[in-house]
């Protein structure tokens, strides 16, 4: 693959120069994730695909629209589900048009694919194993060949930016599809996790502008607990702590003369009742397990200091 971005960069074999100022700049945008950053890069700088395997709200999507931004190339969103045929992904012909004109390349509107193809964007799927085996094989013929037929409208070849990024959840198998290994041999594979208590305090912070250090503290410690609560098959992620600490600060805004860990309890309730799933065998409610984590950060036995992780 030859050519340039709009800049005038040389992608050739998608090889950017300048390779450690650019990801500087794009770390600059980033919180943490320096080795998933590095790996990523590497890969589509090579000109490769990725498939990104771990929980929702692990911030591979910030990660992916900070390298976009930075080569200035389009970040195309997909959500991989039952509903995502191969004629949406690739686009389709407009019927009005066609029972007025017949098929022509005028009337035809490109999916999201073709879009990314012809702009040289980046296409990220998100859940890419509950999307249909027929959309998955159009996908990775686009890979393999760089170029998709379309029927009636013509050949798209991929601009030479054009990259497929794909997510899936592990620990997620309802609705799922098991991915084949004929499919996982088209990728380059990471696996990212929940980054540390000291990065998520620094999202949330960020992302809120909450000046309340201690409440950011609570919110991340009380957020991260869950996931290894004995009766939750899944916690939340910092999404639940970002949400959290915003209810929490417009709680204190109301001036109720109650005490911040009240506020907090309510917050949460309202923040992480719908992010956390419950093991099959729990016979308890989300609040239940929400007031557990709550107490056991403001509550912890005697002997032992208040909850951090």
């Amino acid at each position: 693959m030859t050519g340039t971005t709009s800049g005038g960069t040389d992608t050739r074999n998608g090889a950017l120069p300048d390779r450690a100022a650019r990801r500087a700049a794009i770390a600059a945008g980033v919180v943490g994730r320096g080795r998933e950053l590095d790996l990523v890069l590497a890969a589509v700088s090579a000109g490769r695909d990725v498939l990104l395997e771990g929980p929702p709200g692990t911030g591979k999507s910030t990660l992916l629209r900070a390298i976009t931004k930075n080569w200035g190339v389009p970040f195309v969103l997909v959500e991989g589900n039952a509903e995502l045929t191969a004629s949406r992904l690739v686009g389709h012909h407009d019927p009005a048009r066609v029972l007025r004109e017949g098929y022509t390349a005028e009337n035809f509107v490109p999916g999201p694919l073709v879009a990314a193809m012809e702009q040289g964007g980046f296409l990220y799927i998100e859940e890419f194993n509950r999307a249909p085996e027929d959309t998955i094989n159009v996908l990775l013929a686009a890979m393999a060949e760089r170029e998709v037929v379309v029927p009636r409208f013509r050949t798209v070849a991929a601009a030479p930016t054009f990259r497929v990024v794909a997510s899936m959840n592990p620990f997620d198998a309802v609705g799922t599809a098991r991915i084949s290994e004929s499919v996982y041999d088209r990728w380059c594979r990471l696996v990212v996790g929940f980054q540390d208590a000291a990065e998520e305090e620094a999202i949330v912070a960020a992302r809120t502008g909450c000046t309340d250090a201690g409440l950011v503290q609570d919110a991340v410690a009380i957020t991260r607990a869950s996931r290894s609560h004995r009766e939750l098959r899944r916690g939340a992620s910092v999404r639940g702590a970002i949400d959290l600490t915003a209810v929490a600060v417009e709680l204190a805004a109301m001036d109720d003369g109650r005490e911040l860990r009240d506020r907090v309890l309510d917050a949460a309730m309202l923040a992480l009742s719908a992010r956390i799933f419950l093991d099959e065998a729990s016979e308890r409610t989300p609040e239940d397990v929400i007031r557990d984590l709550w107490e056991a950060h403001y509550f912890p036995p005697p002997g032992r200091d208040r909850a951090r992780s």
